[in-house]
């Protein structure tokens, strides 16, 4: 089968999006492993599916599987490149656009200059439903001798506050937290750097995929974790590999990811 797609990126988080909204295409996790291929493929972080909704005013079916393979709930990049492909794809001429994901319902508003605000709803810290195996919610939690924060935003979420995260070793910190038998799904780990109440440098490892350049959820989960324990402000300038975002959050409310989505080239391919 040869089939179109767009490849797309949101500082640096790179997606291969694909227009199912006839329903023709199925997918298996090897053909999705080996599309992400960077070498032999067309190489992603995300593969980011349009499919129709059968729901009552959702206007989009959002699915997202990682690198490798796997079917993930949430992805605030991919969700901003999601909002502009089907804007200019012509799919849709609704503004906000309304999407439903493994995760519940996001809505995705386009902004000027490539810019999209995406509501990523209102986060989980109860330990059942990250899921975090622990008796009593806290905000911090000690896996494989680490202290940080768990939450989920759709998809489960580690924080470590780390001095300086040019000097750690985070593929190894990360393995041994993910592999940890407390977080049954294991999670994507996000180590921060605070500079100031209103400004943080971040780096993500994700489940399924490594380190990118650039997680939205991840940005929000850490923006979060900090606005809990009081180490910064309501909106918050995220500094990433790839790039900035802005991450704006009030205690019991819903988190708000605002950044720039890319084009980056059409192609086809044979599976």
């Amino acid at each position: 089968m040869q089939i179109s797609f767009t490849k797309m990126q949101g500082l640096g988080n790179d997606f291969m999006v694909i227009d199912n909204t006839n329903g023709q295409l199925t997918l298996n996790q090897a053909q999705i492993r080996q599309l992400s291929n960077r070498h032999f493929g067309v190489g992603f972080d995300q593969l980011l599916v349009v499919e129709n909704s059968n729901s009552q005013n959702v206007d989009f079916r959002y699915v997202i599987y990682n690198a490798d393979g796997t079917e993930v709930e949430q992805c605030g990049n991919g969700a901003r490149c999601f909002a502009r492909f089907v804007t200019e794809k012509g799919l849709t001429q609704n503004n906000p656009i309304t999407v439903e994901t493994k995760a519940g319902l996001m809505s995705l508003l386009l902004e000027e200059n490539h810019q999209v605000r995406v509501d990523m709803g209102e986060p989980n810290f109860e330990p059942q439903d990250i899921p975090l195996e622990a008796t009593t919610r806290n905000d911090f939690y000690q896996i494989e001798d680490h202290e940080l924060g768990a939450l989920s935003i759709g998809n489960p979420h580690c924080v470590l506050m780390v001095d300086d995260i040019d000097d750690i070793d985070i593929k190894t910190i990360s393995d041994r937290i993910q592999n940890s038998s407390l977080l049954p799904n294991q999670a994507n780990i996000g180590f921060m750097q605070i500079i100031n109440s209103g400004e943080i440098r971040l780096r993500v490892y994700e489940r399924g995929v490594g380190e990118t350049l650039a997680c939205g959820s991840g940005a929000c989960a850490a923006v979060i974790h900090g606005v809990q324990t009081g180490h910064l402000d309501n909106s918050v300038l995220v500094h990433l590999p790839g790039g900035d975002a802005v991450v704006e959050y009030t205690k019991g409310q819903h988190v708000f990811l605002l950044g720039p989505a890319e084009f980056v080239f059409e192609g086809e391919v044979q599976i």
